[in-house]
């Protein structure tokens, strides 16, 4: 399998020369050259496979040529040692719960199979590699904790301050050895602009091996197609088309699903749940695609106005945009509509969903209006307790502190503050 940046200007790399470099020099995402379809009887026996084997046979072609059977069995059994269930609330209604390992958050997933990847990678190697990610809430602690001691790889976190939560912030400044943590004066955008010039800074690359752990890398990105496979195992038997809900922020989860529908995964449709970022919502209505500048909402972790993963998930659909809104549905909701829906689902089936949650539960409510004989998951993709005031808030409830949060909240939160790029580029170099 070879990997071609979008920009279509750079090489064609392996997998293993695509997760290193993160981005490619063109400024590109990386993106599979081909993608070959599972064969009919492995979506028609699915139920009588082992989840190790599924996952296996599903990932197998992106990897194959940089990273051997056993070492993909090994990560694997590593990545997936913790249960991603469903919740039904009614026949036509489930819950995909993404929040089991061990930060709390569905970026577990593609965290720890790109942190293995890369200890697989850099072993032998005397150059150091620095994970360089911006966060906009559970991928710096969903990272920080993926690549925590894993030898000749540092990480570099950027957050941005004020608009992340408690907890959140908390996961990704208390870790200390290979982890730092960068407090950016200015918002998620602002943090991923800095990413990305730091790799294109030609002063930083020369003397510092460089790649990033957001979901524009492909080891991030690519596994998370893997809990949408698991889902229909257990879903098939239902016998109804089958849409998921996923709450939306840089797209790359919802492209990792997208990607498990080209393997041959029977799905009706994906919604693309976002709240008031629309910029998606917008150009599904117009045809006319205009980035934004992010706003800020009580779903912090979708709060992105340029959603870096769309050009993949364009790409998918061959550019085409009828095609594409065959596949895809997209709805926005503010923070009002996301607190009654936590309000609602709480009074009517006494579950507790997060903010993030709540949206996708919303998209997945005004999709159904129309097409109310589907089989509708909505993906939880983080733990209530992750977002504590706002939940405690809304339901006028305490919720129990789960043991691994308890034990952070004694921790000293150790950052970085800084204002614009400069600051960053200076410390990349200072600290080389």
């Amino acid at each position: 399998m070879k990997f071609y940046s979008l920009n279509n200007i750079a090489p064609d790399v392996s997998f293993k020369e695509a997760v290193i470099n993160g981005i490619a020099p063109d400024k590109g995402l990386y993106f599979p050259r081909s993608i070959t379809s599972l064969p009919d009887t492995f979506w028609s026996d699915i139920e009588f496979l082992e989840d190790q084997d599924i996952a296996f046979k599903a990932i197998s072609q992106f990897v194959e040529d940089s990273l051997s059977k056993e070492e993909l069995k090994s990560i694997l059994k590593k990545v997936l040692d913790f249960p991603f269930p469903i919740i039904e609330l009614d026949d036509h209604t489930s819950i995909l719960e993404l929040f089991h390992g061990p930060t709390l958050a569905f970026k577990d997933v593609g965290a720890r199979f790109m942190a293995n990847c890369l200890g697989i990678f850099s072993k032998g190697q005397n150059t150091e590699v620095t994970v360089l990610v911006a966060t906009s809430g559970d991928t710096g602690g969903a990272v920080a904790n993926g690549f925590i001691g894993v030898p000749g790889v540092k990480v570099v976190i950027l957050y941005p301050s004020g608009k992340v939560s408690d907890i959140q912030e908390r996961q990704l400044t208390t870790l200390g050895q290979n982890i730092s943590a960068l407090e950016v004066n200015g918002t998620f955008d602002d943090c991923q602009a800095m990413v990305k010039e730091a790799f294109l800074d030609k002063e930083i690359t020369q003397q510092r091996k460089l790649t990033s752990a957001n979901s524009i890398n492909v080891a991030r990105w690519l596994p998370q197609m893997l809990y949408y496979i698991l889902a229909y195992k257990t879903l098939k038997k239902k016998n109804l088309p089958i849409v998921f809900s996923v709450p939306s922020g840089n797209f790359g989860n919802i492209c990792a699903g997208m990607v498990a529908h080209r393997l041959g995964m029977p799905v009706k449709q994906f919604i693309a749940a976002t709240n008031s970022n629309d910029t998606v919502p917008n150009y599904l209505n117009t045809r006319t695609y205009l980035p934004k500048k992010s706003v800020p909402t009580i779903s912090n972790a979708m709060d992105v106005g340029d959603p870096s993963n769309f050009i993949r998930i364009d790409t998918l659909y061959q550019k085409s945009f009828d095609l594409l809104s065959n596949h895809l549905s997209s709805y926005s909701f503010n923070d009002d509509q996301t607190k009654k829906a936590i309000l609602e689902v709480y009074n009517n089936y006494n579950y507790v969903m997060d903010p993030h949650g709540a949206v996708g539960f919303l998209g997945l409510k005004e999709y159904q209006k129309d097409y109310p004989e589907t089989l509708g998951v909505f993906l939880e993709t983080a733990h209530p307790v992750k977002f504590l005031s706002v939940v405690e808030e809304t339901l006028n409830i305490k919720i129990p502190l789960p043991t691994e949060i308890e034990k952070l909240l004694h921790k000293e939160k150790v950052s970085i503050k800084i204002d614009k790029y400069e600051e960053l580029k200076k410390y990349l170099l200072r600290d080389k």
